[in-house]
């Protein structure tokens, strides 16, 4: 059974929190206020560093043709143009009431569309298109491989940006990638923008652990804006082909275990489409009041 990505959802601004998984204490966490037209600019940040989660979602009415609704994404230090599982929370919230199959998001980096199935009225899987990514390598290799204590890369370190940055090193093994001891204090001069991911894996089964202590997160349950490029990496390395789904393990060694499920379509000279899919449930509600 798929498990889930997150989140954390609110039903209007500084009235109802909720929390999307499946389970209370597992995946990542994500706050969505789905009306913010109201809320004052200065507020936003200031909400996301209260909240604390990896991201935190406000919610306007769209400005792109075809978009159902625009989204804003904050990790407690910054407003960033995109990132996966906000998204993919975020449709879980919205795509119920309008009782969509497909839910158009306009996002930082431009319209993210959301398939949703269901089981009878309920949203249980979610699947979307994400930015095709640019790479290159990344330009301090023995540094970042010294500060997560590792001695080599399997596969080229390098850097994929899709609204996000996702480093990616590649170690022989899950259990090296669960035994990772990363000096998080080295690990703070990376820019916040980029997430450090260690993976592993063979087939379509892989691990992976992100860091991203320099955003307030030292380690990231469920990272949907990763998922897609791993894909892409393993793919244009030749570990997977083109076309095949990969299921990636994230969040074990923090006690919040998550899957996502990423695909990239094409091939080395002409990416045609990255898709990242996965679960999430709303758990809790709650209020704000400034």
């Amino acid at each position: 059974m798929r498990s889930p990505v997150d989140s954390h959802c609110a039903e209007r601004p500084l009235r109802a929190l909720r929390r999307l998984h499946r389970h209370a204490a597992a995946a990542n966490q994500l706050a969505v206020f789905t009306d913010a037209r109201e809320l004052p600019e200065e507020h936003l940040q200031a909400l996301a560093r209260e909240l604390n989660l990896s991201e935190t979602v406000f919610v306007y009415p769209p400005t792109a043709d075809g978009a159902h609704a625009r989204i804003r994404i904050f990790t407690p230090g910054i407003e960033v143009p995109f990132a996966g599982h906000p998204t993919l929370g975020s449709a879980f919230v919205l795509g119920g009431p309008l009782q969509l199959e497909e839910i158009r998001l306009e996002t930082g980096s431009g319209v993210v569309p959301v398939r949703l199935e269901r089981e009878g009225p309920r949203i249980v899987f979610g699947r979307m298109q994400q930015p095709v990514p640019t790479f290159g390598p990344y330009g301090d290799e023995a540094a970042l491989l010294d500060a997560l204590g590792v001695e080599e890369s399997h596969l080229p370190v390098e850097v994929y940006d899709n609204g996000l940055q996702n480093v990616f090193v590649t170690l022989g093994s899950v259990e090296a990638v669960a035994a990772l001891r990363p000096d998080l204090v080295r690990l703070s001069d990376v820019p916040e923008v980029l997430g450090v991911n260690c993976i592993a894996g063979e087939g379509t089964r892989w691990k992976t652990r992100m860091f991203i202590p320099s955003g307030g997160i030292a380690e990231d349950p469920a990272t949907g804006s990763a998922a897609g490029p791993l894909a892409l990496h393993l793919a244009r390395h030749g570990r997977i082909g083109f076309g095949e789904e990969i299921e990636v393990t994230q969040g074990v060694e923090i006690g919040r275990p998550s899957k996502l499920y990423a695909r990239v379509d094409g091939g080395a000279g002409r990416i045609k489409r990255v898709e990242v899919g996965g679960s999430a449930v709303v758990v809790a509600r709650g209020e704000f009041r400034l």
